[in-house]
Order: C-alpha cells, then sequence, then structure tokens
C-alpha cells in the first residue's frame, strides 16, 4: 500500500535531531518508524508520521527542509525468510529496492517494511498479486 514518507535533511551536528523530534513532539506528531542516513555534511531522516503535512509545515517554519515522497508499506511475517520472499518478489518482477527499513508491530505481530523502489506502482502491483499484505495509511500511522 502506499502511504506517505517524510524526508528531512539535517545538518550533521550535535543537537540537529533533537531538535527535530521536539519540534515534533510540541506539536503532537507521532512518529511511527524512522531511518537516519548520514553523510560528511548533512543526514537524511526518513520518517512515517501520523500527519505528514502538518509535520512538513512545522518543520519549514522552524527552518528545516522536509519532502513528503510515496512509499510502499508491506506486512511479512516476522519469520526467518519473512524478508527474503518479499525480496524475491520484486526481484522476479525485475523492480529494484532503492531503499527499505523494516520494524516489528506488536499489535499484529507481523514485521512491517517501508520500501522506495524505481517503479512504486509495478511493486504496488506485485504486492498485491502476492501472498503479501498491504498496510492502509490509517494502520501504519497509528502504530
Amino acid at each position: 500500500m502506499k502511504i506517505k514518507q517524510l524526508s528531512v535533511f539535517l545538518e550533521n551536528k550535535p543537537g540537529q535531531l533533537c531538535v527535530m523530534t521536539k519540534l515534533l513532539a510540541e506539536n503532537e506528531i507521532n512518529i511511527s518508524a524512522i531511518s537516519l542516513a548520514d553523510t560528511s555534511g548533512f543526514g537524511i531522516v526518513r520518517m512515517i508520521v501520523d500527519d505528514p503535512e502538518k509535520a512538513q509545515s512545522v518543520l519549514s517554519d522552524a527552518g528545516i527542509i522536509g519532502m513528503i515522497t510515496e512509499v510502499s508499506a508491506i506486512a511479512m511475517n516476522d519469520v526467518p525468510g519473512g524478508l527474503s520472499s518479499v525480496l524475491n518478489a520484486l526481484s522476479a518482477a525485475q523492480v529494484n529496492v532503492e531503499y527499505m527499513y523494516a520494524f516489528v508491530s506488536v499489535r499484529s505481530g507481523k514485521a512491517l517494511m517501508v520500501v522506495q523502489t524505481d517503479a512504486i506502482e509495478k511493486a504496488e502491483s506485485v504486492f498485491q498479486s502476492s501472498d503479501l499484505h498491504a498496510i492502509s495509511p490509517s494502520d501504519i500511522y497509528r502504530i
């Protein structure tokens, strides 16, 4: 299922991540999933939040650059080989994974993966036609 992800560009120095998360907390924006990748000067924080548009606005007002993109979210059994089955399905369809991050939902007992591919519509079709479980935006935003 396609969901909205907020990607934020932060200067790679102490306290920047703290400032961002404090702004979100003060504005009652919940983070469901987060991933941080760094470079020498900047970091890219990718987040699934319960109100992406509000989060982007709050951060923008504070001078923090953020961008909303669509990514896929998929649930899989939290067992050895669960991730491999998702990747096999994408590989068979010639869909390349650009990045991903995953976490386990205690409520559902499923492993949840957020994935960006080079062909999101094709990836969505693969997920729908296979034995994989799509996640609705409302479900993932409140995990």
